[in-house]
């Protein structure tokens, strides 16, 4: 049976030297990233950007749906990877890093594709609800998680896809005697998208985990 491998700081250079390369606004975005405190946590990791583009490219997406943009190194990830007829409307209630995404957009001139929505998502979402999205990535608030999937489903049609960030939680969604709110919050999250017989889904361990939903 194969085993996963523990990738470490030198094997993700490695893999980063052999994989496709990064826009240079997004190497700024990550850049100004670095500079910031913790909050630069909220940052996708590089191979999920990487996989964000594959999926994009490989599934005829053309409209996507973003909950959570923080500086926008994921929306512009997917607008680079979007057709020239495609689009993509971002969420954030962050009016300052919005502000931040939406220069970066400009400078990659992406800002035609790019439409920010600067409000709570669960507002946005019930503007959009007459909307169709091929593909809808969730990652904002972790105690809404439930909420934005729901949502999310009913702005698809069968085939379309969920994907939704943070799914593993630094790895303590495994840790039983972890009670913290937010790991029992993506804990049930996952049991709950687990039992959902509306998708198929799987758990891409990239980044801090990825769960990929198909609508059925």
């Amino acid at each position: 049976m194969g085993k996963n491998l523990e990738i470490n700081e030198k094997l993700q250079k490695y893999i980063d030297n052999f994989s496709l390369k990064l826009n240079p606004v997004q190497q700024e975005i990550i850049d100004y990233n670095n500079t910031l405190s913790d909050i630069k946590r909220m940052q996708v990791a590089t191979s999920q950007c990487h996989f964000l583009h594959l999926i994009i490219k490989t599934s005829n997406i053309k409209n996507v749906l973003e909950i959570g943009t923080f500086t926008g190194l994921s929306a512009l990830s997917i607008a680079l990877a979007l057709p020239d007829d495609g689009k993509l409307i971002a969420l954030d209630k962050n009016e300052e890093t919005s502000k931040i995404a939406k220069n970066f957009f400009k400078k990659a001139n992406m800002d035609e594709k790019i439409q920010t929505k600067i409000k709570p998502a669960l507002d946005s979402l019930e503007e959009l609800k007459n909307s169709k999205f091929d593909m809808i990535f969730i990652d904002a608030d972790k105690m809404n998680y439930k909420e934005y999937y729901e949502r999310s489903l009913t702005l698809m049609d069968k085939g379309g896809l969920i994907i939704v960030d943070n799914v593993l939680w630094h790895g303590e969604v495994a840790d039983e005697d972890n009670l913290d709110k937010y790991t029992i919050n993506i804990r049930d999250f996952n049991t709950y998208v687990a039992n959902d017989k509306r998708v198929e889904q799987i758990i891409v361990p990239l980044g801090d985990g990825m769960t990929v939903c198909r609508i059925l």
